[in-house]
């Protein structure tokens, strides 16, 4: 962004624009980092932390974990998908996982959140 800001050093338009890219960035990398890894497994349950909040899923509260794959950009993308019983919908993708989805999926297997 620096690099951006000293190229437009003559035009003011083009350093605010640059200076709200860079404050756009720099929101978007600190709530990622707050939010990785997105899933946890603890004593409490099963913790998903989002942007805004963090919710905790027990076992009766989890209707069905699954794995969805798809091919994106000539290669497969596996998405870990939790339908939760009040209808609620969360998609994990590997970046948020921190890992393999099937992966996971497993551990979440062994300890009994989801169906062998």
């Amino acid at each position: 962004m620096a690099a951006g800001c000293a190229t437009v050093a003559a035009d003011p338009s083009g350093q605010i624009l640059t200076g709200i890219a860079a404050v756009g960035l720099l929101v978007f990398a600190a709530g990622s980092w707050r939010a990785q890894p997105r899933l946890a497994v603890t004593s409490a349950g099963l913790v998903y932390r989002g942007w805004f909040r963090t919710v905790t899923l027990l076992r009766p509260d989890i209707e069905l974990i699954r794995i969805t794959e798809f091919r994106r950009f000539g290669r497969a993308v596996r998405l870990l998908e939790i339908d939760t019983v009040q209808s609620q919908l969360i998609v994990l993708s590997r970046w948020d996982l921190g890992g393999d989805p099937l992966n996971v999926l497993d551990a979440l297997t062994e300890a009994g959140y989801a169906r062998p």
